[in-house]
């Protein structure tokens, strides 16, 4: 039997982070265990048979049973610990759960573009973030135009867009992206807030930058480019002891030496 509630989960995946971010706004991060899978290496067949067969994670154990999808598990642990982050009226929960609604079709344009192989497609693909951003600048300029977050605290949208700002260095550092000032000034105060709150600090750019490496070179959920033996996911040895990759990601892509993986 769980006697804890557990999380199976990737340390560095944005859909980690944000039940990470939630548990410690909540300041009950430590009556949750974290369980960490490899995703180099085949699924372990306990893991399986809690999942059903399936390998997305996070997947939130407990003692009645196996919880999926990272936004199902983000509000059953808000309804289960402490006061819950979501807001307490219903039309205030409904405007949040309109902007979380955003948050799909926003992460996928950032990994679109980080894992675009052909430099032909860039600028489009670009263009796509911004249109983005340009729907988010414009739902928060509607909603709280003179606020910092999208009410007036870090709640469970900020809990759900952080993580994806975080990983979204990946298009600084392999696509030169940057968001204007102009246009954008809003969506750009939130994010700086978003990233900067002290409950969402677990995870780095530098971190992001150097396990996402492969999927800068088309290449995610730890499948191996071209040429290579070791995934940029692996956890040894250590990122912080790793060199900072190429930013080219349209050029030959770094060896297994070059990225500091072998031991």
């Amino acid at each position: 039997m769980v006697q804890k509630p557990t999380i199976h989960h990737i340390p560095v995946c944005p859909f980690s982070q944000r039940l990470e971010i939630l548990l410690t706004l909540k300041g009950v991060r430590d009556q949750v265990a974290f369980s960490v899978v490899d995703i180099t290496r085949p699924r372990p067949e306990r893991l399986l048979q809690l999942t059903g067969g399936t390998t997305a994670l996070p997947i939130l154990e407990t003692a009645d049973g196996t919880l999926k999808e990272s936004l199902v598990i983000l509000r059953y642990l808000d309804e289960s610990y402490a006061t819950p982050i979501a807001r307490s009226t219903p039309f205030e929960r409904a405007i949040e759960n309109m902007m979380i609604a955003m948050e799909g079709d926003f992460t996928t344009s950032g990994y679109r573009l980080v894992m675009n192989q052909d430099a032909g497609k860039r600028e489009a693909l670009h263009q796509a973030v911004l249109t983005q951003y340009g729907r988010l600048e414009a739902f928060l300029a509607r909603h709280n135009p003179d606020g910092v977050f999208l009410f007036e605290r870090f709640g469970l949208a900020e809990a759900v867009f952080t993580p994806m700002f975080v990983r979204f260095s990946f298009l600084d550092y392999f696509e030169a992206f940057e968001l204007p000032d102009q246009g954008y000034g809003r969506v750009k105060r939130w994010r700086a807030a978003c990233l900067a709150h002290p409950a969402a600090q677990q995870v780095s750019a530098e971190e992001v930058v150097k396990a996402y490496y492969d999927y800068a070179r088309g290449s995610g959920n730890g499948a191996l480019p071209e040429g290579r033996t070791r995934s940029s996911f692996v956890f040894e040895p250590n990122w912080r002891s790793r060199p900072w990759p190429p930013k080219d990601k349209y050029g030959p892509g770094a060896t297994d030496i070059e990225l500091g993986l072998l031991a």
